[in-house]
């Protein structure tokens, strides 16, 4: 192919390409939200002395993270109907994006949370804070820091993860490529240009991970 044909092609896939890029960042950091409020509480719930409420969470991360995301998604979307529950695409996909991500994203707040200093526990309590106040106000801030790394891998590995969402007919990236290939009958090119997209995607988001941990940083610092 030459280089002009190479260029108008990819000039025609353009919009949708890019329009899938969009639903691919959207169904992500959806899914990252998603993934946030179910791993702060799993994450609490493993931590606690109770075994009546780590057992659920602990089977809860142990599934999540033993089985493909893609046999997840399978069982939210072609699987719950046959039950009687049933998911738009939509809803399917951020669901089964979000209780994957939120086990890994609970490990991550466990370790995090682990890592402050049974010192800083004891000084709250020795103020008269109890369990949840020291743990929203003294640890929390601390341990987000701590996390912030690894949850934002969470987050560049979603952006990446989204791809599988197509198998439920959501038009994301890799769905947009597909259709436009479906027309073109040009795979090389712009299967090359949608992994391009990915990895700029992902180079933004280490961008925003490192500023995040800057300020951070900076914000523990002048305390």
């Amino acid at each position: 192919m030459a280089w002009s044909e190479l260029l108008d092609l990819l000039r025609e896939a353009a919009p949708v390409m890019l329009r899938g890029a969009a639903y691919t960042v959207l169904f992500a950091l959806a899914a990252m939200v998603g993934g946030m409020l179910i791993a702060f509480p799993v994450a609490v719930l493993r931590m606690l002395p109770y075994r009546v409420l780590t057992w659920p969470a602990n089977l809860y991360v142990s599934l999540m993270r033993g089985t493909p995301l893609l046999v997840q998604m399978f069982v939210i979307y072609y699987g719950l109907p046959s039950v009687g529950i049933e998911f738009t695409p939509v809803t399917a996909g951020i669901l089964a994006l979000s209780l994957n991500s939120g086990a890994f994203l609970s490990e991550s707040l466990r370790g995090a949370i682990a890592a402050v200093s049974k010192g800083q526990w004891a000084a709250s309590y020795s103020l008269g804070l109890g369990y949840w106040a020291t743990l929203r106000h003294v640890v929390l801030p601390q341990a987000l820091r701590v996390a912030v790394p690894a949850m934002s891998n969470t987050l560049i590995s979603l952006i990446k993860d989204t791809s599988l969402v197509s198998v439920i007919t959501l038009t994301e990236l890799m769905l947009a490529t597909k259709e436009v290939i479906s027309t073109t009958f040009q795979p090389l090119p712009l299967y090359l240009a949608a992994a391009l997209i990915y990895w700029m995607l992902s180079l933004l988001f280490e961008a925003l991970q490192r500023r995040a941990e800057q300020r951070l940083n900076r914000a523990h610092g002048h305390r």
